[in-house]
C-alpha cells in the first residue's frame, strides 16, 4: 500500500521549489547590478567614492532590516499568494527606477549631458554637489527595492513550511536559496556585458537598460505565480498521497493537526516573539553572518577592479566572479542535505541535526583568513577562497532558516524570518558603512597604514575578511547557548 502510494503521489511541491529559486534568483540579480556597474559605470559618472557606495549598501542594509521586521507580519496577514506578489512587484519597480537617477541628477543639477558631468574635476565643489544628488537618487530607489526584497525570504520560507515536512525543508531550502548564489553567477556573466553593449550604442551610460531589462524579470515571474500557487490543501495540483506526506509533522501532532483542521492556529504576537529565547538564537545567526554574505555580493567586483585592475566588464573580471559564485552555487546546495542524513541516518532530531551541520559549515568562512595573502601567488586564489566562504554562508543560512519551522508553528514562521532578517540587515549596515569608511581611510593613508604585513587599501580589506571568517563561530556559539536543546513553540 505504501509504495502504491508513492507512485501515485504528486510532486507539486518540488515546482513550488522551482518558482521560489526563480525568484531568489530574480531577487539577487536585482540587488546585484549596482555592485556590478558602479565602480566602472557608475562612479566615473557621479564621482562617487568607495565612502559614498558603502552608504548606499549601508542604508539599503539598514531600510531592507526595517522593512524585514514587517514584512513576515505583512506575509502572514496578507496570505502567502498575495504577500509574495506584492514584494517582487514592489521590488521589480524599485529595480528599474534606478535607470532615471542618472537623468534626474542630469536635470537637478542643470547640466546638458552626462558626458559634462563626468568631465567635472573629481574633488570639486561641482562634482561634490553631482556625487550628493546622485547618492540621495539612487538611495530613493534603494530604499524601494529594500521595500519589496523584504518580503521575499519570508514569503519563501512560509512556502517550503505549507508544502514540505520538516526533515525536508533544509534541503528544499537549500535549494531556493541557492537561487542566491545562481543570481550572484548568472549576474557578473550577464549584467556588464549589457552595459557595455548599450554603452557602446550610445543608450546613456549602459547601466540604465541593464536596470530595466533585469528589474523586468521580475514582472514576468509574478504572472507564473499567479497560475501555479495555492495552499497545498486547495490546490488542484497536489493529490492525497502528496498532501498526507506534507502532512506527516501534524499526523504525529494530534492537538497540532486538530487546531489546523479546525483552523484555529494563531500567529504569536510580533512582541511575544521577542520573549523566547528561540526568537534571540534566530537572530543571532542572522546578525553576525548577514552582513559577510552582502561583503562579498557589494564588494567582490570592486575588489577584484582594486587590488588585481580587472573592471567587471572585462574578460577576466566577469571570469573571476562567475568563478567564484560557481563555486558557491555547487557547493552550498549540499548544505541542506547534511542534515536529512544525520536525521535519517543517524537518528538525530531535525534541530539537533541542523546544529551539528551549521557547526560544520561554520569553519569553511575561515580560510577567507589567507584570502589577502593567496593574491600574492594568483588572482584565483582569492576568487576559490571567497567562493568557498559563499558556500559556506549559503550551506549555514539554509539550516538557519529552517529552524524556524522546527520550533515555531507555521503561522508564526514568516514573522520570526521577517525579525531574523532585520538583524541580518542591521548587522550588514554596520559590515556595508565600515567597510567603504574603511577603504577610503586606509586608501588615503597608504603605506603609513599597515595591517598583518598589508598596506593602505590592501590593509583594509584584509581587516574586513577577519571579521568576515571568524562571525559564524562565534554566531554559532551564541544560538547554542541560548538554545542548547530542542524545545518546540506552540501558539
Amino acid at each position: 500500500m505504501e509504495s502504491t502510494s508513492k507512485k501515485l503521489m504528486t510532486n507539486w511541491r518540488w515546482w513550488m521549489v522551482v518558482l521560489l529559486f526563480v525568484a531568489t534568483t530574480v531577487n539577487y540579480m536585482d540587488r546585484q547590478v549596482l555592485s556590478l556597474t558602479w565602480k566602472d559605470f557608475i562612479a566615473p559618472e557621479f564621482h562617487w567614492t568607495d565612502g559614498d557606495y558603502g552608504l548606499i549598501t549601508a542604508i539599503f542594509s539598514l531600510v531592507y532590516a526595517i522593512c524585514m521586521l514587517f514584512a513576515g507580519k505583512f506575509v502572514d496577514w496578507m496570505g502567502t499568494k498575495k504577500g509574495y506578489l506584492w514584494a517582487i512587484g514592489i521590488w521589480s519597480a524599485g529595480a528599474c527606477l534606478h535607470a532615471a537617477c542618472g537623468w534626474a541628477t542630469m536635470h537637478i543639477e542643470g547640466y546638458a549631458s552626462v558626458e559634462t558631468m563626468a568631465a567635472l574635476e573629481t574633488g570639486s565643489a561641482a562634482a561634490l554637489a553631482i556625487a550628493s544628488t546622485s547618492v540621495w537618487l539612487f538611495l530613493a530607489a534603494r530604499c524601494i527595492l529594500a521595500l519589496g526584497e523584504a518580503g521575499n525570504f519570508p514569503a519563501a520560507i512560509k512556502v517550503t513550511a505549507e508544502y514540505f515536512p520538516k526533515k525536508d525543508r533544509a534541503f528544499a531550502t537549500s535549494i531556493f536559496n541557492s537561487g542566491a548564489s545562481v543570481g550572484a553567477l548568472v549576474a557578473p556573466a550577464t549584467i556588464p556585458i549589457l552595459a557595455q553593449f548599450f554603452k557602446d550604442r550610445g543608450i546613456g551610460g549602459g547601466w540604465e537598460m541593464a536596470f530595466i531589462i533585469i528589474g523586468a524579470l521580475g514582472f514576468i515571474w509574478m504572472g507564473f505565480w499567479v497560475f501555479m500557487y495555492n495552499k497545498p490543501e486547495k490546490s488542484r495540483f497536489v493529490n492525497e498521497a502528496e498532501l498526507a506526506y506534507i502532512n506527516q509533522d501534524d499526523a504525529e501532532d494530534t492537538n497540532a493537526a486538530a487546531k489546523a483542521e479546525a483552523g484555529e492556529q494563531k500567529s504569536i504576537s510580533l512582541w511575544k516573539c521577542f520573549t523566547y529565547r528561540q526568537t534571540w538564537s534566530f537572530i543571532t545567526g542572522k546578525f553576525f553572518t548577514d552582513g559577510v554574505w552582502w561583503f562579498y555580493l557589494f564588494w567582490a567586483p570592486a575588489y577584484f577592479s582594486d587590488q588585481y585592475g580587472y573592471a567587471s566588464s572585462s574578460g577576466m573580471g566577469m571570469a573571476l566572479i562567475i568563478t567564484l559564485y560557481a563555486i558557491v552555487t555547487i557547493l552550498s546546495i549540499f548544505g541542506g542535505y547534511l542534515p536529512k542524513l544525520f536525521v535519517e541516518k543517524k537518528g538525530m532530531n531535525p534541530y539537533n541535526g541542523r546544529m551539528l551541520a551549521m557547526l560544520i559549515f561554520a569553519f569553511l568562512p575561515l580560510p577567507a583568513l589567507l584570502a589577502q595573502s593567496a593574491g600574492a601567488i594568483s588572482v584565483w586564489w582569492p576568487a576559490i577562497i571567497i567562493g568557498l566562504a559563499g558556500a559556506g554562508h549559503q550551506a549555514w543560512s539554509a539550516n538557519l532558516f529552517s529552524t524556524i519551522g522546527d520550533m515555531f508553528p507555521k503561522s508564526t514562521i514568516s514573522t520570526i524570518t521577517g525579525i531574523g532578517g532585520m538583524a541580518g540587515g542591521i548587522g550588514s549596515f554596520f559590515i556595508q558603512l565600515g567597510a567603504g569608511k574603511v577603504f577610503d581611510y586606509t586608501a588615503s593613508m597608504g603605506e603609513a597604514f599597515t595591517f598583518f604585513g598589508f598596506e593602505g587599501k590592501s590593509a583594509g580589506y584584509m581587516i574586513v575578511f577577519c571579521g568576515c571568517a571568524v562571525a559564524y563561530l562565534i554566531a554559532w556559539s551564541i544560538m547554542k547557548t541560548l538554545v542548547p536543546h530542542y524545545k518546540k513553540i506552540d501558539a
